[in-house]
């Protein structure tokens, strides 16, 4: 794990000095909830902030718990990375944080339905003491455009 998160820092520093950043924004994914922004562009990667499950309009909690939560979090990266210029295909890495761990495998099915068809990115999922807003999940994401 140290090894695998090591190497993307790596790959992470490189891009970044080897070409001037790019800001992505995308009116289709909650605006940010504090200093930061929704994706940034180093190179070929697109390192997308992390995502919970935020309502895009009223930028509110859906309703419906982790399972909704999970879902709209996934639809706002997939926002997101479609305002990069990519997609779930071109994922490289996920980072999952769990309030509970026990949804893990509720997380996982919902999940699941995002990359039916194409081979899921390399992942971990850890459990939490807290996320913004009282989220029950948050999602972070990189991505290698092509």
């Amino acid at each position: 794990m140290l090894r695998v998160a090591l190497g993307v820092l790596c790959l992470s520093l490189f891009a970044c000095a080897a070409a001037p950043r790019q800001v992505i924004a995308t009116k289709n994914a909650p605006v940010a909830i504090g200093p930061y922004s929704q994706a940034i562009v180093a190179g070929d990667l697109v390192f997308v902030a992390g995502q919970i499950g935020l309502d895009p309009g009223p930028r509110t909690l859906v309703p419906g718990g982790v399972e909704a939560e999970a879902r709209q979090a996934m639809t706002n990266i997939g926002a997101i990375l479609a305002a990069a210029d990519c997609s779930f295909a071109d994922l490289v890495q996920v980072q999952v944080f769990l309030a509970d761990i026990r949804d893990y495998d509720a997380f996982n099915a919902v999940y699941a339905t995002f990359f039916e068809g194409i081979a899921p990115p390399a992942r971990a999922a850890l459990q939490v003491a807290a996320l913004p807003r009282g989220a029950r999940v948050e999602v972070l994401a990189t991505a290698r455009r092509r």
